[in-house]
């Protein structure tokens, strides 16, 4: 059952990034999907901090591989800075340099609203 739930949240996240992308279709800078792997790295660092021991195993993995997984996008990411670094439109070099520190920072920042959640107050 567990893969039936990792496949639903996939089609969500998928259609979700989707519609981010769509968004920024004009755009010659690869802002959607800078921006669907920033949120879903924070999603990912709040949902194993939060969540993991909390709700059921499941439900964790179906969110968490499923539908960020399906949100989030390592090989549209590969092919934009492949093709930035072809076309000069903007530095590839910048590109991965604000998608790697946005990720980290996105993924520390839910980290730690999760751990401030549940801390007794």
């Amino acid at each position: 059952m567990e893969f039936l739930y990792v496949g639903i949240g996939g089609a969500v996240g998928s259609i979700l990034r989707y519609g981010v992308a769509l968004l920024f279709r004009d755009s010659t800078v690869p802002w959607g999907t800078l921006i669907v792997n920033t949120v879903g790295s924070l999603l990912i660092g709040f949902l194993f901090s939060f969540a993991v021991g909390r709700w059921p195993q499941a439900l964790v993995t179906a969110l968490t591989v499923g539908l960020v997984g399906g949100f989030t996008t390592f090989s549209t990411f590969a092919w934009e800075t492949l093709t930035l670094g072809e076309s000069g439109a903007i530095s590839a070099g910048i590109y991965i340099a604000a998608s790697v520190a946005l990720g980290l920072m996105a993924a520390a920042g839910g980290s730690a609203v999760a751990r401030a959640l549940v801390q007794p107050l």
